[in-house]
């Protein structure tokens, strides 16, 4: 496994529309994938990531939202707080499609690994059905909510060369751009 470097809005490669994973192509290369962005996701720190993202256009995502687990003891961080240790659940969609979207819509501040420090309200289906395949091509459909139907919807709009910025007004955006760009000369 290795951490791979992250594209950054504005690189154009974010904009590239993913291609499907061929039925050829499950194999060991695409597990290699996989491995590198969990471990690379889990590196940044973030709870998605696309393939794109580390310059691969396939269809592919990793999402582990990593809740906390109510059922453990808590935990004492180094800065003496106690916390609920978090659980993983490491989760793999490739070559996933959105059914039956809800009308309902739901609100949650994103973030994203692509457009670092920045963050923003975006709207998005309460609820999904996804269609999905895992690491040995083998179809799969079930209905999520809450925060992993919107992580879906992010991860899922990077295979289409969009990021969630791309949902805000032209002003706003423009901001998000200047302040992203205003950190990195600042660093």
């Amino acid at each position: 496994m290795a951490i791979r470097e992250i594209l950054e809005a504005p690189d154009p490669r974010l904009k590239t529309v993913s291609v499907p994973v061929e039925p050829g192509e499950f194999n060991d290369e695409l597990k290699t994938l996989v491995d590198d962005m969990f471990e690379t996701m889990y590196d940044a720190p973030g709870i998605g990531l696309a393939a794109i993202q580390v310059g691969v256009p396939k269809r592919v995502l990793v999402i582990d939202l990593q809740e906390p687990d109510e059922e453990a003891e808590p935990v004492k961080g180094e800065d003496g707080v106690e916390r609920q240790p978090a659980k993983s659940d490491p989760r793999i969609f490739i070559n996933p499609e959105i059914l039956d979207p809800a009308e309902e819509l739901v609100t949650y501040q994103e973030g994203c690994l692509s457009v670092p420090d920045i963050f923003a309200d975006i709207d998005r289906p309460a609820t999904c059905r996804v269609r999905y395949q895992d690491l040995d091509g083998k179809t799969h459909e079930e209905a999520l909510g809450g925060l992993m139907a919107t992580c879906l919807q992010h991860e899922m709009d990077h295979l289409e060369g969009i990021l969630f910025i791309d949902h805000l007004s032209r002003l706003k955006r423009q901001m998000a751009l200047k302040k992203l760009k205003k950190m990195r000369e600042a660093a």
